[in-house]
């Protein structure tokens, strides 16, 4: 069906399935970025740094109609999709097309065969990068059961399309085919993936999960949700665990499995000292390195310019990290791990959930910007609410993913944590960051069964279990009230993030049940209790 719906004969120069080294000598030939001294290809993406969330829409037909989470997605009929799918077609006779039939998904029973169709080599050899690749066999009997199309120089006319803008992602679930156009950030490629397989794996009873996740030797996995900024792929990159991949996954009744067969990972600060796992697999040949500055004579990557763009990103393989799996799949884990960045300094460094509280912390997917990150801020913290912990790429309402997610939990066992990565003693521009040696100790610890027997008291403002000390983390930082100067100031900043969540948690009330709404924080009862 895809292949018919975007005819690729009609190009005049196809390029299949091309090697990593040729796809680097096509880019640098056609100018499409340049070479950096350790041998990765380097690009910029113009205007477009990040995700163009305004300018994504979904096809509004009868399979979608009580499918999709509208709230969340912008409805295109099947009339404007098959305008642009129309012009997309009679665009790329006129280009030279490279394709990669690539793997979605680690695991055999819920993969997808996905072909991508790119205007520029560089898109090819990244994608190359973040999916799974078939061998020649394989190649062999490729039928691709799902299309992407990306062709950043065709620009989206909005009164004929029904779009926003020149620049537009239309995805069509039920023909199976994404559409992207007017934009060079690789990103949109990959997330178009994820987001199909949102939607197409919890029909199948299968929880498709935006996180990290890394195994131990003991064979027990563990899964990291995070938003931007919290540390997911930091923490999962751990040399004494294996990494099963840092972005994407799924969770089946066999267990969880990686959906890619690379990592896509931020580098503004990047340090060789602190993560030299990802600084040695940014510092290599074919790696992609987008939007990261770089010397004009010496060619050295400097990860600390944030130039082009604070969102900078490196792009490559998985076997690039020494102890990645190279079969992408686990058992099911034994934690669930929930980063927050908590700005206003309140929540503890590490908190024990209940299954009830889990779904409660998933669907509100809390983290915190900070003031002067961003223009328009001002000087205080700004709560960030994205349900699932990354709410652009779940087309289902998210009840749909809480559900999976709580039955899951309840059924293998496991022990889920809140995990603090933000401040204490104080907010932002008053306390200090959490130390990295402290939430890798009892990361270590929580991972390892040792914290789960830890004496914990319960917080009286959120509920959650937290444990009094642990050894060699100082006992004052577990109790978040103990470390800012005015106990008074703590409790007002604790009821004021209480109150955020339970006023971003009133959408999802008529869809959870009792057990969920009572695991939220009470907004009334005084922090001084503790």
């Amino acid at each position: 069906m895809t292949l018919q719906l975007f005819p690729l004969e009609t190009s005049p120069k196809i390029r299949r399935n091309m090697l990593e080294a040729e796809l680097m000598e096509v880019a640098v030939r056609r100018g499409e970025g340049k070479l950096a001294a350790s041998g990765a290809f380097v690009v910029e993406t113009g205007q477009h740094t990040g995700r163009s969330a305004q300018d994504k829409y979904v096809v509004r037909d009868a399979d979608t109609e009580n499918a999709i989470w509208w709230d969340n997605s912008k409805p295109m009929t099947e009339e404007q999709f098959d305008r642009l799918l129309a012009d997309f077609v009679a665009f790329a006779r006129h280009k030279d097309l490279f394709v990669q039939d690539l793997y979605a998904g680690a695991d055999p029973q819920h993969r997808l065969n996905t072909r991508i169709v790119t205007e520029y080599a560089w898109h090819a050899l990244f994608i190359r990068h973040l999916l799974r690749r078939p061998g020649l066999e394989e190649l062999a009997t490729f039928v691709p059961e799902f299309t992407v199309v990306n062709l950043p120089s065709f620009r989206a006319a909005p009164l004929y399309h029904g779009t926003r803008s020149e620049t537009v992602i239309a995805c069509n679930f039920t023909k199976r085919i994404v559409l992207i156009g007017g934009t060079s950030y690789a990103g949109e490629i990959k997330k178009s993936v994820f987001s199909f397989l949102n939607y197409v794996l919890p029909a199948k009873g299968v929880m498709p999960m935006h996180c990290s996740a890394n195994v131990g030797d003991d064979g027990s996995s563990a899964v990291f949700f995070g938003l931007s900024g919290t540390g997911k792929t930091t923490l999962s990159a751990d040399p004494a665990r294996e990494l099963l991949g840092d972005d994407e996954h799924g969770w089946s009744d066999k267990g969880i499995f990686n959906f890619e067969g690379g990592c896509y990972a931020k580098t503004i600060r990047l340090s060789k000292t602190a993560e030299p796992e990802i600084w040695n697999a940014s510092n290599r040949f074919a790696t992609v390195l987008e939007n990261v500055v770089v010397d004009p004579v010496t060619r050295v990557a400097d990860f600390d310019d944030n130039r082009l763009a604070e969102n900078a990103r490196s792009a490559y393989p998985l076997d690039a990290i020494p102890n990645a799996s190279a079969k992408g799949r686990a058992a099911h884990p034994k934690n669930i791990v929930m980063l927050t960045a908590d700005a206003f300094g309140v929540l503890p460094p590490i908190a024990k959930l209940t299954p009830s509280q889990a779904m409660y912390h998933f669907l509100s997917g809390f983290t915190a910007k900070v003031a002067g990150t961003e223009k328009g801020m001002g000087n205080e913290p700004q709560p960030t609410f994205s349900t699932c912990f990354g709410a652009p790429f779940m087309p289902r309402h998210p009840s749909v993913y809480g559900n999976l997610l709580r039955d899951l939990i309840g059924r293998h066992d496991v022990d889920c944590w809140l995990v603090n990565t933000g401040w204490t003693g104080g907010k932002f521009g008053e306390g200090s960051r959490m130390p990295i040696k402290v939430t890798r100790a009892l990361l270590n610890a929580a991972l390892s069964g040792d914290l789960a027997d830890q004496t914990m008291r319960v917080d009286p403002v959120f509920g959650f279990k937290v444990p009094i000390q642990m050894a060699g983390v100082d006992a004052k930082l577990m109790t978040p009230r103990d470390t800012w100067g005015d106990p008074r100031a703590y409790d007002a900043a604790a009821a004021k993030l209480a109150d955020m969540f339970s006023k971003n948690f009133a959408k999802f009330e008529a869809y959870v049940d009792a057990e969920v709404r009572r695991a939220g924080p009470t907004v009334s009862r005084p922090a001084a209790a503790e």
